[in-house]
C-alpha cells in the first residue's frame, strides 16, 4: 500500500479554560488521506473540526497522538490554509496579496510575480490583478485567497468552511471553481464544512465526527462520477449523512 499523504493518528486535544476547567475537544481521531484525494470533514457545531484542521496545519499541537504529512510530523508551512474570512490585506492589490507568502519565504521579486500571475490567471482574475480587495465581490475575494494558498505550492490544501458566508448561488459557483482548480493542481485537500450537500458534491470521502469530544463516527465513500449533478439520484446519500449528524446534534 502506498504511504498516505496525510495520516491522522489517534489525535486527542484538551483545552484548559481560565477558570481551570478542562475541555476535551477531540478524542482518538484517526484517518488517512491519500495523494490527490479530496476529503471532507463534517460534524455538529463545537465538535472540534477547526481544531483538527489547525493541528493538521501544524498551528496547534495535539494533547496526544500525531499527524504525519508525507511521513513527517506536521509543521507550519507545509499546508496551504483557506478560512471563512478571506484575510486579505486591504492595502495590497490582488497580485500583491497572492505573492505575499512567496515574499515571506524570501522568493525573488521576478519569480514571485511570475508565480502569482500564474495562480491569479488560474482562478480567472487576471483582469483584476491590479485592483484592491474592497473592489471585489465576496466570491472573487475567496478566489484570491485560494490563489494565495496555492502560490506557495503546499503539500496539502486545508479549507475551513471557505464558502460559509456566501449566498447559495455564489457558493455553488465557488464549489465548481474549487473543483476545477483542485483537479488542475492535483492537490490533496481536506475540506471542513457544515453543509452536507457541499460535502457530498465535492468529496471523494467524508469523515463524520461525533459531538464533542470529536471522534470519528463513520467514514463514507462517495462513489459518484465527476462532473457531478446536484439533482442526480445517487445524491440521496445525503440522507444517510443527515441521519448520522442528527444523532450527534441530539447528543450535543
Amino acid at each position: 500500500m502506498p504511504q498516505p499523504k496525510v495520516s491522522v493518528q489517534n489525535v486527542s486535544k484538551d483545552f484548559v479554560t481560565k477558570e481551570g476547567m478542562r475541555i476535551e475537544a477531540l478524542r482518538g481521531v484517526s484517518f488517512d488521506v491519500s495523494e490527490q484525494e479530496l476529503l471532507c470533514v463534517i460534524g455538529p457545531n463545537g465538535c472540534g473540526k477547526t481544531t483538527l484542521l489547525r493541528i493538521i496545519a501544524g498551528l496547534d499541537k495535539p494533547t496526544s497522538g500525531c499527524v504525519l504529512i508525507d511521513g513527517e510530523e506536521a509543521k507550519a508551512g507545509k499546508a496551504g490554509l483557506i478560512f471563512q474570512e478571506f484575510s486579505l490585506f486591504p492595502w495590497r492589490r490582488v497580485i500583491d496579496n497572492v505573492k505575499f507568502g512567496l515574499e515571506i519565504r524570501g522568493t525573488g521579486e521576478s519569480e514571485s510575480l511570475e508565480v502569482a500571475e500564474k495562480y491569479v490567471d488560474l482562478v480567472g482574475l487576471s483582469e483584476f490583478k491590479d485592483v484592491y480587495p474592497h473592489e471585489l465581490s465576496e466570491g472573487m475575494k475567496q478566489k484570491v485567497a485560494i490563489a494565495r494558498a496555492l502560490a506557495t505550492n503546499p503539500s496539502v490544501l486545508l479549507l475551513d468552511e471557505p464558502f460559509a458566508f456566501l449566498d447559495a448561488q455564489t457558493r455553488n459557483f465557488m464549489q465548481d471553481e474549487l473543483f476545477r482548480v483542485w483537479e488542475h493542481e492535483k492537490k490533496t485537500a481536506i475540506f471542513v464544512t457544515h453543509n452536507v450537500d457541499e460535502a457530498v458534491y465535492l468529496a471523494d470521502r467524508i469523515v463524520v465526527l461525533t459531538a464533542r469530544p470529536g471522534r470519528v463516527k463513520e467514514t463514507l465513500n462517495i462513489a459518484l462520477k465527476r462532473p457531478r449533478r446536484r439533482t442526480s439520484q445517487p445524491f440521496v446519500r445525503r440522507e444517510e449523512i443527515l441521519a448520522l449528524l442528527e444523532e450527534e446534534v441530539k447528543q450535543a
